[in-house]
């Protein structure tokens, strides 16, 4: 595989609303964001992954766009967006924006003009049909709950929106979209932007009429097009959120000679605690043996075939330590484990904000104190349909997205640090022991522990290119893989759990010398034929044979 500058880099997605508020209004913004790169610079990361700043009506947080070319009010103006790119640029950092053209805000212009008639030149911007026998053209639900299609009364007809109703699906058989939205991207590529993150763009290439929502027949057609007039002039990355993904298909995504994405991420491993085919508010306990096939499937398949995103958390996963670890006696033990494992995978790793001082999950005693449009309305459909108050608030509690969406803690002052003002969404009362400040004054925390493994990634090729090779596939509670490039050897030995458990070395693995790389205990032993593995212990040994 051809090196590319992204192998080794790594990136932390801000969400702008929660990240950093510089005017005391309640809601983070560019300002703040440049307030801090300099604590993100220090983390060592080499992308900024910006989620929607866009104009917008926030039905949906910015992922309901009525303007590509211009700021959110709340967020700033575009003299703050070149600001905050010539910034980050100085410290090395590349800012890569959210690309979101599956739908647009239903008050966009082209959505607008789209309503007024059947012969409006926008009309078939968007996917428009007549009623079948009288009601909606077919079952087609949506995302957020109820049918995904909206009946518009002036001109008798339906349209599609896979999401909120005030975001109706774009039409991309139409060439007149496309177009539009290349000029759009190279717009900010000429600006400097670092690459795009595109938002559900699996969905981009849907047939409708067939019932084909992800991966249609026309998908990779359109994203070559899209490479060729946009992407192709410029040295940027791009990542396709993708949640109908399966292997072979992030290899078209994603072979380096296809010209289309140089990345996907997968969700197969964020939906392993949901109750297969009953959606992710039905949960059930993490099998371990199921994470260590998939995340070793994904490594192995598309290995020298494509390219992996790492990631545990982002603006729609709830806190991984809350997840996956334990985040009250053992936070920082597991936090540090989970890193590990990820970090030491091929791919590029995602660090979402927080995760790095280890913020938790919340638990609002009230519904009213939740803002995300898809956590309400999943909690009226379910109080109509008579669940109990109690039995839905548990669910939003293990997997609402707003868990990731509270304010970044930064020390322990009033609101967290986050802002002056009224915060737009509650803080975790945790932050007066869980915040940047104390973070930063601890030499055994959590965030130096990622500035570590980002370290180790830029000084070890075989963390980038190395084969990778699960061990102790049915262990109940270890996880552990090699990575091999040459005569060197990484060997990553996890303790998933708090109880403690014997890793024995696989009799077929040799070396002379052994090095420990990093470990979240100070007192770890180089003994690797039989560790005992304490409560939550991750270590990355170094072999060599000679």
């Amino acid at each position: 595989m051809k090196k590319k500058w992204w192998h080794e880099s790594v990136v932390y997605q801000i969400y702008p609303r929660s990240f950093n508020d510089s005017n005391g209004d309640g809601i983070g913004d560019i300002q703040g964001i440049i307030q801090r790169l300099d604590y993100l610079k220090e983390l060592g990361i080499d992308i900024i992954w910006l989620s929607p700043v866009y104009q917008s009506p926030n039905d949906d947080n910015g992922y309901d766009i009525s303007d590509y070319y211009n700021i959110m009010d709340e967020f700033g103006t575009m003299a703050d967006m070149e600001e905050l790119l010539e910034e980050a640029k100085q410290r090395g950092i590349r800012i890569v924006m959210d690309l979101v053209v599956n739908h647009t805000s239903d008050e966009h212009m082209w959505f607008v003009e789209s309503k007024k008639s059947k012969d409006n030149p926008y009309r078939n911007f968007y996917v428009w049909r007549d009623p079948v026998d009288g009601k909606e053209p077919s079952e087609q639900g949506s995302f957020f709950g109820g049918s995904a299609w909206e009946y518009d009364e002036k001109t008798g007809q339906y349209f599609l929106h896979i999401f909120s109703k005030k975001q109706p699906d774009l039409n991309w058989d139409n060439v007149n979209v496309r177009d539009e939205v290349y000029k759009m991207m190279n717009f900010w590529l000429d600006k400097g932007i670092g690459g795009f993150r595109m938002d559900v763009i699996d969905l981009v290439g849907k047939d409708i009429d067939q019932g084909v929502i992800a991966n249609g027949s026309n998908l990779h057609k359109y994203l070559q097009e899209m490479h060729k007039k946009t992407l192709a002039n410029y040295e940027v990355v791009t990542v396709g959120e993708t949640p109908f993904v399966n292997t072979e298909i992030a290899k078209l995504y994603s072979g380096e000679d296809r010209n289309e994405l140089d990345m996907v991420f997968t969700f197969e491993h964020v939906c392993l605690d949901e109750v297969p085919n009953k959606g992710k508010w039905n949960c059930r306990k993490l099998n371990l043996q199921e994470l260590k096939q998939v995340l070793s499937k994904w490594q192995v398949e598309l290995h020298n075939k494509g390219w992996n995103s790492l990631y545990w958390n982002n603006h729609d996963q709830p806190r991984i330590i809350s997840r996956f670890g334990n985040d009250q006696e053992y936070r920082v033990l597991s936090g540090k484990m989970l890193a590990i494992l990820l970090h030491m995978m091929q791919g590029t790793p995602y660090i979402y904000q927080g995760e790095e001082i280890g913020m938790t999950n919340i638990r609002f005693e009230s519904i009213d104190d939740y803002k995300d449009i898809e956590t309400l309305n999943m909690y009226k459909e379910k109080i109509e349909n008579g669940y109990k108050h109690d039995d839905i608030m548990e669910t939003i509690y293990i997997k609402g997205r707003d868990n990731a969406r509270t304010p970044m803690q930064w020390d322990e002052s009033v609101n967290a640090g986050f802002t002056d003002g009224n915060p737009w969404i509650k803080v975790n009362p945790n932050y007066k022991n869980i915040n940047v400040l104390e973070a930063l004054k601890d030499e055994d925390s959590l965030f130096y522990h990622y500035k570590k493994l980002i370290h180790l990634r830029k000084t070890n090729e075989i963390v980038i290119f190395g084969d990778y090779k699960l061990l102790l596939e049915d262990h109940p509670s270890i996880f552990a893989y090699t990575r091999t490039l040459g005569k060197e050897k990484l060997l990553v030995v996890c303790n998933f759990y708090e109880e403690e458990t014997k890793f024995e070395l696989p009799k077929d693995i040799s070396y002379k010398n052994i090095e420990i790389l990093i470990s979240n205990y100070k007192d770890s032993t180089t003994d690797i034929q039989k560790i005992n593995l304490k409560p939550f212990e991750a270590v990355v040994y170094k072999l060599t044979k000679e």
